[in-house]
């Protein structure tokens, strides 16, 4: 990709999110601010809960903006049914969570925003991931060697379970990892467009 003619920062730890968005060849920097409030309106519909934070945390960074930057946030949801499964509180809430995915569908939403001082840009991607059964000793197993606690749903499609559990995902993989990059590229392209 040719350069955006922004300095871009990513301000997520995820080692995802940095492997994804090395994965298109542009340069970039991370930078994360400590105790970002990460709470939403008890009445948002759940499909937006994850733009919503994005957006949230783009706000945080607010003061590090300048016509020269382009931050990106982002945030990943994992939702079953009605029911919002965040990241895990300790291994006994990961297997809670991960019993509740086996044999089932659930929805990977991440909603992702890009600001820099002249706009900003919010999107979500939506994919549906479908999980064979799960032994207790594959939960167990997973939990305990992956310890997946920094992760929405207490997953990660990239690790083990995605190889054994996954049996089918209708949208992008990637968005599924953390970050759906094919638009986060496409948006990149438009604020090159505009330099």
């Amino acid at each position: 990709m040719k350069d955006t003619g922004y300095k871009i920062i990513l301000a997520s730890n995820s080692p995802r999110r940095k492997e994804l968005l090395s994965g298109i060849d542009i340069d970039y920097e991370v930078k994360t601010l400590p105790d970002i409030d990460e709470s939403y309106p008890e009445e948002l519909p759940n499909e937006q809960v994850a733009e919503f934070l994005a957006n949230k945390k783009a706000s945080a960074y607010a003061d590090i903006l300048t016509d020269a930057t382009l931050l990106i946030t982002a945030d990943t949801v994992v939702i079953l049914h009605d029911e919002i499964l965040g990241k895990p509180v300790d291994k006994a809430d990961a297997k809670r969570m991960l019993k509740k995915l086996s044999g089932n569908t659930h929805r990977v939403i991440t909603g992702v925003c890009l600001t820099s001082g002249k706009k900003q840009v919010a999107f979500s991607d939506v994919a549906f991931v479908t999980f064979g059964k799960l032994t207790d000793e594959e939960i167990d197993y997973y939990v305990e060697k992956y310890n997946p606690m920094d992760k929405a749903g207490a997953y990660g499609v990239q690790e083990w379970i995605g190889y054994v559990a996954v049996e089918r995902i209708e949208g992008s993989y990637f968005n599924v990892m953390g970050l759906p990059i094919s638009r986060v590229y496409e948006e990149l392209k438009c604020y090159n467009d505009e330099k």
